[in-house]
């Protein structure tokens, strides 16, 4: 008999992996106030989609990410099929993620959901970075405006954020 799927302490696994690089203890973010919401104003069938994933995602031909603190991202258009994307991270394990591509970047049921009206529509480029990044700041200053004013460029109503 099958042992029952025990949970991932996520915040645990994180401090032992830094840990084993030899980084300082993980600095968490700690947001000051309550947290802007956006309602919807439309249905979701009549919303243009984008998507952002933090799982070290790159097209073939693109520069991978590097290992310590990258801040860059990479622009992957929506149309790329999921042979040509590659996947390299320091902070998980890559065997899901290098077999099915789609558990850390789900082009391919996002395309399903548009098909079956669920969704109106995919943003034609999508976003990736390495998660991980030690800096704070940079993310704040730099990568999150940077994600969220080309977002606003595709006319994106919503975007699905995958975390690794």
């Amino acid at each position: 008999m099958n042992a029952p799927p025990q949970a991932v302490d996520y915040i645990q696994v994180t401090r032992d992996t830094y840990d084993t690089l030899g980084y300082p203890p993980y600095a968490w973010v700690h947001n000051e106030g309550p947290v802007p919401w956006a309602p919807m104003t439309k249905p979701l069938a009549d919303c243009t989609v984008g998507l952002i994933a933090s799982g070290g995602i790159y097209r073939a031909g693109q520069i991978a990410f590097h290992f310590k603190d990258d801040h860059s991202y990479r622009v992957i258009g929506t149309d790329t099929p999921a042979e040509d994307l590659r996947v390299t991270h320091f902070a998980y394990d890559l065997t899901d993620a290098r077999q099915d591509v789609n558990v850390v970047f789900p082009l391919e049921p996002l395309h399903r959901l548009v098909e079956q009206g669920v969704i109106g529509g995919l943003a034609p480029e999508a976003y990736t970075f390495m998660g991980g990044i030690y800096s704070a700041r940079r993310v704040r200053e730099e990568l999150a405006p940077t994600l969220r004013d080309r977002m606003v460029a595709q006319g994106v109503d919503v975007v699905l954020l995958v975390p690794v």
